[in-house]
């Protein structure tokens, strides 16, 4: 009976959790990427703080890749779709959802960060909140093709996972029980999330 009562405690949890959770995990980052409402960065710190109190060798490596993964073919579809949407005659529906998540000052800075850096300023989208966008759009309007936007997407979708898999570790380190490090990982990204806006909000009332 305690033999049973062990393995239900422990085997199944862990498989189960693991044939549920990363497809899970890849649907949400997915469709978090082509509707950017879905937290996707404190997911993944969820699902590595999880990962982490896991017994099985590979279950970190398991949550890096199917949010690399992820994210690159979310974004990828995205930027497709918002080319289709800029070579038809009256739009689309997706091209006009990233145009109302990019402000234009926003824009405008992504646009010169472009030209000026070229590649490497997606990698930098991807890791600044609500960065993502307005590079994307600037993408779009400078008619950089699909290859071309995915190659330079691909590290960037690699050092995002990267980022909020460490988060994720760090808050897993930090209490013996996964909610615990979940809460605190959760919180850790919001921090993360919010500090940008925050610098930027100090930064306007000192020059003020």
């Amino acid at each position: 009976m305690w033999l049973a009562d062990a393995v239900t405690r422990t085997v199944v949890p862990e498989s189960t959790q693991q044939a549920i959770g990363y497809p899970s995990l890849f649907l949400l980052v997915l469709f978090g990427a082509l509707v950017p409402v879905i937290p996707t960065g404190a997911l993944v710190s969820s699902a590595a703080v999880v990962a982490f109190h896991q017994t099985a060798p590979f279950a970190l490596a398991m949550v890096f890749v199917t949010a690399s993964v992820a994210a690159f073919l979310g974004d990828a579809t995205l930027y497709w779709l918002g080319r289709r949407g800029m070579k038809s005659k009256n739009g689309s529906r997706w091209l006009e959802a990233i145009r109302s998540r990019a402000p234009e000052e926003r824009l405008a800075q992504a646009q010169g960060k472009l030209a000026d850096h070229n590649v490497s300023v997606l990698v930098l989208s991807r890791l600044v909140p609500a960065g993502r966008i307005p590079v994307m759009l600037a993408c779009l309007m400078a008619k950089w093709p699909l290859r071309h936007f995915a190659r330079g997407n691909l590290p960037a979708c690699l050092a995002w996972a990267a980022t909020y898999q460490v988060i994720g570790i760090l808050g897993g380190s930090l209490f013996p029980e996964p909610w615990e490090g979940v809460v605190a990982a959760v919180a850790l990204t919001v921090l993360v999330s919010a500090a940008p806006g925050i610098w930027r909000r100090i930064r306007r009332t000192t020059t003020a």
